[in-house]
């Protein structure tokens, strides 16, 4: 026996933990087991241990914390990273209307193109995509369309509406199921709309704030006169009262976390039966980096929105092999509003960037680029020897393509970022 390469030990809360990062187990010990447990260091160790407290060898046993000796732990990560990537059985198509915006926040990455539009020719070889993969995947259960951009609903009616209808339709007579989800800013809703999406299956949207209604007016406005803060938070009303899910995205920098219990009474006319509808994630601004106060206040907030009666968490915490990343998974493609495709929606969507072009035939012609990607994992000698490697894998593929050749950390190599990857994952799991 041997202990594991991807054990952790914290102290949260006045209690400590032990942590496996490949199964995801959290074991609350007391300060002696706790000494018992680092003290694991030989074969003889783990033995001497089955004897004098078999119970907590057991669970060790049980829990991933101590492995057989011949157990190659990386190759188990491996296999099951491949296993997720390469399912059959799901489909997940990911298609920008448009990337124009009627916002221009200030840290979006994309590139808007001004009067970008999906034209009625790729609708309809976005259609004959669609087909190609309900009729062709034998072993496919569920089929996905996420709505991205740029912001999806400016063209509702011209794109999204009737590629959504044939999607809608076909999964049905063959059998699959389908379900919507979108990426939007919010605030272009309409009844109608809204009406129309009770049709199918939307398992939700999510819609982005950027702290209270003065911080989130001065970024995402519609002009230097009108915000949109009013707008958007009576939309998410909306859908929660007509039973759609919605993530709300909360942007958070180092500043714009002032008064945000301002939220929390606009947040409150949602009925509290409709509550369980609405979620909010708390995601750092991918430019900033947090300070002790920031994380501090970010735990405060999530704490007050719970108590409110909806879920809430701070996102980006890892978990990049159970749930890896839509674009390292074989069956996945962006569908760009010029027919261009790609894999990654978090990077810019310029032509030298695509990794593949939607044919007339509704066929996608990949390039060299797609089968690198498809291959890149696994390969970054720090990750191979990495405690939290089951739950960072060095990023998702777009990270280790753009350190091709490189020995990398997404996390600088330094540990205590890690160890703090671990204390969220406990928060989120034990609060």
């Amino acid at each position: 026996m041997k202990t594991s390469q991807f054990n952790h030990s914290i102290f949260h809360n006045n209690k400590n933990y032990i942590y496996n990062s490949f199964s995801n187990k959290f074991i609350a010990i007391d300060s002696t087991i706790l000494d018992l447990f680092k003290a694991l260091r030989t074969e003889e160790d783990i033995q001497d241990l089955s004897g004098y407290h078999p119970t907590f060898y057991q669970s060790l046993y049980k829990n991933g914390f101590i492995v057989e000796k011949e157990v190659d732990e990386v190759d188990k990560v491996r296999t099951l990273s491949k296993k997720i990537d390469s399912d059959e059985t799901h489909y997940s198509l990911i298609v920008n209307p448009t990337m124009n915006c009627n916002f221009k926040c200030w840290y979006c990455y994309e590139s808007h193109v001004k009067g970008s539009k999906m034209n009625n020719e790729t609708v309809t070889k976005t259609c004959l995509l669609i087909n190609n993969i309900i009729t062709t995947k034998k072993e496919l259960k569920t089929f996905h369309i996420s709505w991205f951009g740029g912001e999806p609903l400016m063209y509702y009616k011209e794109v999204i509406a009737p590629i959504m209808a044939f999607a809608d339709q076909i999964c049905k007579e063959y059998g699959v199921e389908f379900d919507t989800q979108f990426t939007t800013n919010g605030f272009l809703f309409t009844d109608e709309m809204i009406e129309e999406l009770k049709a199918y299956t939307v398992n939700g949207f999510q819609i982005t704030l950027d702290g209270n209604k003065a911080s989130h007016d001065t970024v995402r406005y519609v002009n230097a006169k009108r915000g949109s803060y009013d707008v958007i938070m009576q939309n998410v009303k909306k859908l929660c009262e007509n039973d759609f899910s919605v993530g709300i995205r909360v942007n958070f920098t180092n500043d714009n976390l002032d008064d945000f219990e301002e939220v929390y009474k606009d947040l409150q006319k949602i009925d509290v039966e409709k509550r369980d509808y609405a979620s909010i994630a708390f995601h750092k601004v991918w430019q900033v980096v947090e300070n002790e106060e920031t994380i501090e206040r970010v735990n405060d907030l999530i704490r007050k929105v719970k108590e409110l009666g909806f879920a809430a968490h701070e996102g980006a915490v890892p978990d990049n092999v159970k749930h890896s990343c839509y674009a390292d998974k074989i069956n996945n493609a962006t569908i760009n509003y010029n027919g261009d495709v790609f894999k990654c929606t978090a990077r810019d969507f310029s032509g030298g960037s695509k990794e593949g072009t939607l044919q007339a035939n509704g066929e996608i012609n990949w390039n060299e680029k797609f089968d690198e990607r498809m291959n890149i994992k696994f390969k970054n000698k720090p990750c191979l020897s990495c405690s939290i490697l089951p739950l960072c894998n060095g990023g998702c593929s777009q990270h280790a393509l753009e350190n091709k050749d490189k020995d990398y950390c997404v996390y600088d190599f330094d540990e205590n970022q890690k160890k703090e990857i671990v204390r969220k994952k406990l928060i989120r799991i034990a609060g």
